[in-house]
């Protein structure tokens, strides 16, 4: 019984001590790559807005949103550089996809549709 006290301790620091330790690591990872951004980076924002980096500042940035719309972000608000292979699989489209066609419904149809209930 007196052992019961420290033990339960331990199993409680134990996982909370890894998981700052985990904190810590991933937060130095995300501030590394928003030091390391340059001209020309495709990044996604923190509210998902795509862009690319077109000048950088100590503390911001300026993104490219569409053709002649610049943006000034904080580094902060950086949450990922996008890759040639990400950039390029959310651009295509599939070409050889057939068209839904469209179907169209009879009067009575769409009276029978709307009256449902």
């Amino acid at each position: 019984m007196e052992l019961l006290f420290p033990l339960l301790l331990v199993a409680l620091l134990v996982p909370m001590f890894l998981g700052v330790r985990r904190q810590k690591r991933e937060a130095a990872k995300v501030t590394e790559m928003q030091d390391s951004l340059k001209v020309g980076d495709q990044v996604i924002t923190t509210s998902g807005l795509y862009g690319t980096v077109v000048d950088l500042d100590d503390a911001t940035v300026d993104l490219e949103i569409a053709e002649e719309v610049v943006t000034t972000w904080l580094r902060a608000a950086i949450r990922e550089v996008r890759t040639d292979d990400d950039a390029t699989s959310t651009d295509e489209s599939p070409v050889d996809a057939p068209a839904a066609e469209a179907i169209e419904e009879s009067a009575e149809q769409t009276e029978t549709r709307l009256t449902k209930d």
